[in-house]
C-alpha cells in the first residue's frame, strides 16, 4: 500500500517481500469492520484473496462498492486507485497484495 493517509487502519499489514521490483503484503482482518485505512496506490497491483467472502470498498466522494472474493482468484488494479478496504465478513480473513514497483513510463 502506498500514500497512507493514516485514517483508521485496523487491519494488520505484514510485508512479506520488499525489493526493487515488487512489494508483497499480507493484509489480515481479525473481525468484521477492520479496515486498511484510506490510501492511494502509487503502483499497479494484484490482489490474491485467501478466503471466500466480501470486502466493502469505500471510494472517494462517498461512493461504495462490495467485492465478492474467491480464494486464490486474483484481480488487478491500476496505480492511482484510492480507497478504504473494510472486511464485511464474520470471520478472520486475509489477502495478499502484490505491488509492481516498476512504474509505467
Amino acid at each position: 500500500m502506498c500514500s497512507d493517509t493514516g485514517q483508521g487502519q485496523t487491519a494488520n499489514a505484514d510485508i512479506l517481500i520488499d525489493n526493487d521490483r515488487v512489494r508483497v503484503t499480507r493484509w489480515s482482518f481479525a473481525k468484521k469492520g477492520d479496515r486498511t485505512g484510506w490510501h492511494r496506490h502509487e503502483y499497479d497491483y494484484v490482489v490474491v484473496p485467501e478466503f471466500d467472502g466480501v470486502l466493502e470498498i469505500d471510494l472517494p466522494g462517498g461512493d461504495h462498492m462490495t467485492a465478492e472474493l474467491k480464494t486464490g482468484a486474483p484481480y488487478y488494479r491500476p496505480l492511482g486507485t484510492e480507497h478504504d478496504v473494510v472486511s464485511g465478513n464474520d470471520f478472520a480473513c486475509s489477502f495478499i497484495e502484490i505491488e509492481l514497483l516498476d512504474k509505467k513510463g
